[in-house]
């Protein structure tokens, strides 16, 4: 299936690789279907590209990568709608916010988008009572001499 796309144009897809958001995400509750592109050619980033909207794409990073110690609980409604079976089914995103100089960009670690990837079913989870925020340095900030 063909698809337009935000970064990428027009490009094909696998319409079984296509994950559903039962629930839309925050603020765009009628997208429910989204496929994850990749936008760096060494995994780091991708694009969570809308199936139905061609210009929304959201920037996505693994946040184990720069937050080693990330780390939060799944409440059980997010585990009901995921319907996961087992953690090594899961795989986590965060959202960044670009920023005009790269070194400034931030990720969202307190709603980070969780998929199953064995189902292909995905959630943006709002974390309640963590300590994350909606904005954290991707990069840590050089040390001024």
């Amino acid at each position: 299936m063909k698809i337009e796309t935000k970064y990428h144009g027009l490009i094909e897809i696998q319409k079984e690789e296509v994950i559903r958001f039962p629930n839309g995400l925050p603020g765009f509750l009628e997208e429910k279907e989204f496929e994850v592109l990749p936008i760096s050619e060494d995994g780091s980033f991708y694009i969570l590209q809308s199936v139905q909207t061609p210009e929304l794409g959201f920037v996505l990073t693994n946040p184990f990568t720069f937050y080693p110690d990330y780390d939060f609980n799944l409440e059980s409604q997010a585990v009901d709608v995921l319907e996961l079976d087992s953690p090594e089914d899961v795989t986590v995103y965060t959202v960044l916010t670009m920023a005009d100089q790269f070194h400034l960009t931030t990720a969202n670690l307190q709603a980070p988008v969780v998929i199953n990837v064995k189902k292909k079913i995905g959630k943006q989870v709002i974390l309640t009572g963590s300590p994350y925020q909606t904005k954290h340095n991707l990069f840590q900030e050089p040390v001024k001499k």
